[in-house]
């Protein structure tokens, strides 16, 4: 919990949520609509892009909140390139920050300052498929080389290493006879955005204690 959380609870019992994103950010607006609809307690203050450009950042504009691009390229390490985003976020007074399809690797400074606080959605039911490399369509490709007869999605806590913290939540979903990668990840889809929120507030819940 970071020093100043006891200040924003003095003023509103709302979370401080920042948003990592580096594509089309469908996770994203789960969230920016569940905190508006009153599913999560919180609001999302922040969101930060690795890239210049993707459809995230119009989905953060178009909801009024504040973004930017911070590239993991103008960066020597993980850790200077987190410090920048630990810099915003501690401006911000963020309490939870969510990754949503963001693809570089944070640096051990953020994540020890924000143990247990940094989120993640991985398309796969971890420990299964998880691990550098693994993303995107290229997760549910191998789920199906697999053979396996039920995916999902799981919301894990960020450690220092891919795809290995405390897991959250996961939701399940049915492998079907004849699913290509692109049915499987739409199914898989549906769910992050129903899990996600769910996962939100099951930390906002332990902060506010």
């Amino acid at each position: 919990m970071p020093p100043d959380r006891g200040k924003n609870t003095g003023e509103s019992e709302v979370i401080k949520i920042a948003v990592l994103v580096s594509g089309g950010g469908s996770n994203l607006q789960s969230i920016i609509d569940s905190c508006r609809s009153g599913k999560i307690d919180g609001k999302v203050e922040l969101v930060i892009s690795s890239k210049e450009g993707v459809y995230a950042l119009s989905r953060a504009a178009g909801s009024g909140i504040e973004s930017c691009v911070i590239d993991r390229e103008g960066y020597d390490s993980d850790e200077a390139f987190s410090e920048e985003i630990l810099r915003l976020a501690k401006e911000k007074k963020i309490d939870i920050i969510c990754l949503a399809g963001f693809l570089k690797k944070l640096g051990k400074n953020i994540v020890k300052e924000y143990g247990g606080r940094i989120l993640n959605i991985h398309p796969a039911l971890l420990p299964s498929f998880g691990g550098r490399g693994m993303y995107g369509i290229r997760v549910h490709r191998k789920v199906l080389e697999a053979g396996e007869k039920e995916s999902g999605c799981t919301v894990h806590i960020v450690e220092e290493e891919y795809d290995t913290g405390e897991i959250v939540l996961q939701r399940k979903v049915p492998v079907e006879s004849g699913d290509t990668p692109e049915e499987l990840a739409r199914r898989v889809l549906k769910e992050e955005h129903r899990a996600y929120p769910e996962a939100i507030n099951i930390i906002a819940k332990k902060l506010k204690k």
